[in-house]
């Protein structure tokens, strides 16, 4: 059984830094195309950032150059280093993983498997 475990949310003041964690297990986590999603509410959840098997990335421009997303294989964790956060920002951030390895979409729809989402609150 795939699980997802996302944490490191917080608050955090404008021009700040956070680190998100997901930890995963009951996969083979370094065959998975996995991404990390966010949500404000009364919006659509979003792309921030995905990872496929190879290490190829894909950002939304609205965090390209501030958030970088990495996975430990060793450990099976995802991570997202966010820096230079805005107001903006704020909002429920989700992992995701589907198999397959290729990343063949950014679209929340293609993530078969998610995580229970952790906030993060950017104050101006």
């Amino acid at each position: 059984q795939v699980q997802l475990v996302a944490s490191g949310g917080g608050s955090v003041q404008a021009g700040g830094s956070l680190r998100l964690s997901c930890a995963a297990s009951g996969y083979s986590y370094s065959r998975y195309c996995m991404g990390w999603f966010r949500q404000v509410p009364g919006k659509e959840r979003e792309e921030v950032a995905i990872i496929d098997s190879n290490g190829v990335t894909n950002y939304a421009d609205s965090v390209k150059g501030r958030f970088t997303i990495s996975k430990d294989n060793a450990k099976s964790t995802l991570v997202l280093q966010m820096a230079s956060l805005k107001f903006e920002d704020t909002a429920m951030y989700y992992c995701a993983a589907n198999g397959g390895g290729l990343c063949l979409s950014p679209s929340p729809s293609f993530f078969r498997y998610w995580g229970q989402g952790t906030q993060v609150t950017v104050s101006s």
